[in-house]
């Protein structure tokens, strides 16, 4: 029989107030400006996407969002300033994908867990990878890159922005998944790589979509496929990797709202609804789409789920590849 003491009513009256305190306070919030950290330099492509979610959210928050740009260290800097300050939805930070998944993975003392110190709150968008070729390079499939690479091992040469960045990650999961050699370029920087691969002095690449777009009207450029489950809504011609020889292959390179693990949950579900929200706006979508992305709708649950599998794959490539920053 289970005993009802003086002691266990006080812990569970103060139980309900606390619990009826943090909704009201998540009814409430938010009651003044936040603070949104950028892991980047102002104009970038973190930056611009991070203005057009907060124009949003300042909408149907009536307060500020005050940018504050800590640049340097692959993010490192900006997650580690915002985990210095309280977890109370004031202090965010807008991600790219690699800050959560990769780091870790990746850079050695790093000063924070993903999985256990941040809790990710809304995704927001997808930035879609393209598998592109010079010209020159006579494949016409992936189903003929693989043949290629079979055929002559080492015999092909790719670009990458430097190593451990998205590009590189991305063909070296597409080089063990296929089981195939193709030899290494690195650039530094993602304009350095673009100007080597348009210049044939690589023959391949993966590339995001802001930087690939401008240069396909040239001739410059050929896109074999795109690196998504399913074909993009924003360019419905290029097939998938996984549809063109290479099944099951995808990769996601996403921007989204994360905070420290702490923030009241009834903010964090607020705080994702509100993104949710933005993103059903044609206008959001327009912009989006403008700068070769697209939306991204996820749950909280989702988006944990997101970052672990990420967080795991990409774990798997580094190891298997053994990668090391430069």
């Amino acid at each position: 029989m289970l005993k009802i003491t003086g002691r266990s009513i006080r812990t569970f009256l103060l139980a309900g107030l606390l619990a009826l305190s943090t909704t009201g306070f998540a009814q409430d919030y938010p009651t003044k400006p936040i603070r949104l950290l950028i892991p980047a330099p102002p104009g970038g492509g973190t930056d611009i996407l991070a203005r057009v979610m907060a124009d949003h959210l300042v909408k149907q928050f009536g307060q500020p969002i005050v940018f504050d740009h800590k640049g340097g260290a692959s993010g490192m800097i900006a997650v580690e300033n915002m985990l210095q300050a309280p977890a109370d939805g004031y202090t965010l930070l807008m991600v790219y994908s690699g800050i959560v998944t990769v780091n870790q993975s990746l850079i050695k003392n790093i000063k924070y867990d993903p999985l256990k110190d941040l809790v990710g709150i809304a995704n927001f968008a997808e930035v879609p990878n393209l598998l592109i070729v010079h010209p020159s390079f006579k494949v016409e499939s992936v189903k003929d890159l693989i043949a290629q690479a079979k055929a002559k091992p080492d015999g092909i040469t790719y670009a990458s922005s430097g190593n451990g960045v998205s590009n590189h990650l991305a063909m070296e999961l597409f080089k063990q998944t296929a089981d195939v050699s193709i030899v290494h370029v690195p650039y530094k920087g993602g304009s350095q790589a673009m100007v080597g691969l348009m210049g044939a002095q690589v023959q391949l690449m993966f590339n995001n979509t802001p930087e690939v777009l401008p240069q396909l009207n040239s001739g410059r450029l050929k896109v074999l496929a795109i690196a998504l489950p399913e074909r993009s809504p924003l360019m419905p011609d290029i097939p998938t990797v996984a549809e063109t020889g290479l099944p099951g292959f995808s990769i996601s390179l996403w921007y989204g709202l994360i905070g420290a693990k702490g923030i009241p949950q009834p903010i964090v579900e607020k705080l994702n609804a509100a993104v949710n929200t933005s993103l059903a706006d044609p206008e959001v979508i327009a912009k989006l789409a403008k700068l070769g992305s697209q939306p991204l709708i996820q749950t909280t649950q989702q988006f944990a789920e997101v970052i672990k599998n990420d967080s795991a794959k990409w774990a798997e490539v580094i190891k298997a590849g053994n990668i090391k920053p430069d």
